[in-house]
């Protein structure tokens, strides 16, 4: 477990597609008032990855707005004052803001807006680096502005073997996503090096 890899992601998004078509079509023509946990960032190049994560993070118990998901009458490619504007009020009502980072997403238009507008108002931003690698690395270094936010990682844990998400700032820097989400905050100076679990 660890970094997602764009094979693991599509690999669910396959095996939960039938899962995936009856929450897509549920989450459609949702009120703009609508409260969502996460705000899923990324570029459509992405989709296969996108469906994937969308199914993993709903399986987490999180609502998660993606664009095409829940307002598939937008339209990426021609931006308006209208389309920003519904872009706008879904950021406001998501509680975080979850990027997916892959090699398309430095394509995206989109996505630096999103992530300045999220991080200037909850200061709840956080990356899921998708790898294209088979076997993804342990940890992820972002560049440019990447870097200042932690990013998400999936580990078992031990005593439950159950999966849990991790929001990590350095090997010694981080919290169960549930708990970063409840208050932003990531503790600090552990005992125990995350990459070691």
């Amino acid at each position: 477990m660890g970094i997602y890899s764009s094979a693991e992601l599509k690999s669910i998004a396959t095996k939960k597609q039938s899962l995936f078509e009856s929450r897509m079509f549920s989450a459609r023509n949702v009120p703009i008032t609508t409260k969502f946990d996460i705000f899923l960032s990324h570029s459509f190049l992405d989709k296969a990855e996108v469906q994937g994560l969308y199914q993993e993070l709903t399986d987490f118990g999180y609502s998660v707005y993606v664009d095409w998901i829940v307002d598939p009458h937008l339209d990426r490619a021609n931006v308006t004052k209208k389309s920003a504007t519904l872009v706008r009020e879904r950021m406001k009502n998501s509680k975080t803001l979850l990027l997916a980072i892959s090699t398309n997403a430095t394509m995206s238009k989109w996505i630096p807006w999103e992530l300045g507008y999220v991080d200037g108002n909850t200061n709840r931003c956080a990356i899921i680096p998708v790898s294209k690698e088979s076997t993804p690395p342990k940890s992820f270094k972002g560049t440019e502005y990447l870097i200042l936010y932690p990013f998400i990682k999936k580990l078992p844990m031990k005593d439950t073997n159950e999966d849990k998400l991790w929001v990590i700032e350095s090997e010694f820097s981080y919290s169960q996503f549930d708990s970063w989400f409840n208050t932003g905050l990531i503790t600090e100076n552990r005992n125990v090096n995350i990459f070691n679990l």
